[in-house]
């Protein structure tokens, strides 16, 4: 009789003990939600945020690790851990936003914070995913999470048509990725990644015609997921039409997942046919950049605007992946955590503006908003001047770093085209403060000292936003380290990507 290993076993279930921690979480905030109300689901939103927070400590455990587990199909690495503890961060702050927004608008507690913690299951899942199947079962729970989520105001016209486009255009993209993963395993022989690497490294299915549409069936569903043009339709109505912390949830959280998935993939485990798939997403950065920009330029709508800009930032990330180097990979790491501060705290000053179901994301409603509330016209201005890439914000920073690995990658009109897109930009951020410092009119902001948990959410974004800018070297050092611990390559250090 075989004797019970208890320590084989501990490995084993030890990688995955923060994805129990939300799992179980979820259940547990369903169940018990089941009989409070729902103006009083506040309660339910700190038990989830205190899951979040022990699901925290122990994903920073398994830091500095560079192994796998379920016989690869769970990554143990820096790369994961680096996601994973960025999914929880902005989990716990779209819990904060809701805290008062989810009674106010009598949005079900019960199944909303259960559905954003079966959401970052699904994130964390695709960032730990050691194999295809593991990064599409990632995909599906997040994916299934969100549509219910966007269309969770029933009530609300706009809210059902943005589940519904989500969902529809949704389904069909995974369909092109399911599909681009069947015929990755008939031309590699497995699913698993280190083994699809090994084999490529070796000759085996190079050239091959089923791979190569496999690969290109693959970046189709990546492309949807990360909101790249021309798989981007589903972007303005979803943003327009969930409720505020979902669509911050979808500009954050989302994107983070779907990165890591497409990292994973691409410029970690398929780079010995980069040159078959660089050419494509240097097309797709080019028009994901441009066509965000020039759409944002005409909107009227603070939620489509910050969408298009989404968008326009998906192409930014684009550059860094086309360039296929890793100090480009390191840079679009750091580059995704500074989105990621200054869009949860740009999405938390729109929550501030509601009003008990009363949208008002019209940009006209920002007008004479620093007459009104100072604090957060300041707020706001700084986060949209982090993304037009003003220093020594964060968003600066991002985007030098990114730009400069691009450089080193050969993209140098690419790099033009980003650049120049980056001028155009600043127009309909600039138009958005001007609103607020030059014009007159606009609604009134109910009392923030009532709303603690957004406070809280835009004051920690806006000191992130400054204080990574300020100070980049360390972030900048643990996003290197983070990518190359999946190439088992040692850290790129920041001064790496000065010119």
């Amino acid at each position: 009789m075989t004797p019970f290993n208890l320590k084989a076993i501990d490995f084993q279930w030890l990688p995955i003990l923060p994805l129990i921690t939300i799992a179980l979480a979820a259940i547990v905030v369903l169940l018990v939600g089941v009989r409070v109300d729902d103006e009083e689901s506040e309660g339910l939103g700190w038990l989830a945020a205190a899951s979040i927070a022990i699901a925290f400590v122990l994903t920073l455990a398994m830091s500095g690790q560079n192994t796998s587990a379920f016989s690869g199909s769970i990554a143990i690495d820096d790369f994961a851990v680096f996601f994973e503890l960025a999914i929880l961060f902005v989990a716990a702050f779209v819990v904060l936003m809701s805290l008062s927004y989810a009674t106010e608008t009598r949005l079900p507690g019960a199944e909303y914070y259960s559905l954003i913690l079966f959401a970052a299951l699904g994130m964390m899942l695709m960032a730990a995913a050691g194999d295809l199947i593991i990064i599409f079962i990632g995909l599906e729970t997040m994916s299934i999470a969100i549509y219910v989520l966007a269309g969770l105001k029933r009530s609300d016209p706009r809210s059902n048509e943005a589940a519904i486009k989500y969902f529809l255009l949704g389904a069909f993209s995974t369909g092109f990725l399911l599909y681009g993963i069947a015929l990755v395993y008939g031309a590699t022989g497995t699913i698993k990644l280190e083994p699809i690497r090994n084999a490529l490294a070796h000759g085996i299915g190079l050239g091959s015609p089923l791979l190569l549409l496999g690969v290109g069936m693959m970046l189709i569903g990546f492309g949807f997921k990360i909101a790249a043009v021309p798989f981007h339709m589903w972007t303005p109505d979803a943003y327009e039409g969930a409720p505020t912390p979902i669509t911050a949830y979808m500009a954050t959280g989302v994107k983070l997942a779907a990165f890591a998935g497409f990292l994973r993939v691409f410029p970690l485990h398929l780079s010995a046919i980069s040159a078959d798939w660089t050419w494509v997403l240097w097309i797709m950065a080019a028009l994901t950049m441009t066509v965000g920009n020039v759409v944002a330029l005409v909107q009227t709508n603070i939620k489509r605007m910050l969408a298009y800009s989404a968008i326009a930032h998906a192409g930014y990330l684009l550059v860094a992946m086309a360039a296929a180097v890793p100090e480009a990979g390191a840079a679009m790491l750091f580059y995704l955590v500074g989105y990621v501060v200054a869009n949860l705290g740009a999405f938390g000053v729109v929550i501030a503006l509601e009003r008990r179901g009363i949208s008002n994301d019209m940009i006209e409603d920002y007008r004479g908003l620093a007459q009104r509330e100072p604090a957060l016209a300041a707020a706001m201005t700084i986060f949209l001047l982090s993304f037009t890439g003003v220093p020594p914000l964060v968003g600066f920073v991002g985007k030098f770093y990114i730009f400069s690995g691009a450089l080193q990658g050969g993209l140098i009109w690419l790099v033009v085209i980003a650049v120049l897109n980056s001028v155009m930009a600043a127009y309909y951020y600039i138009y958005v403060i001007v609103a607020m410092y030059m014009q007159e009119g606009g609604v009134a902001v109910r009392s923030m000292t009532l709303r603690p948990g957004l406070v809280a959410t835009i004051a920690i974004a806006l000191i992130a936003t400054i204080l990574i800018g300020v100070y980049p070297s360390p972030y900048m050092n643990a996003a290197s380290t983070a990518f190359n611990s999946a190439l088992g390559l040692g850290p790129i250090h920041a001064a790496s990507l000065l010119p």
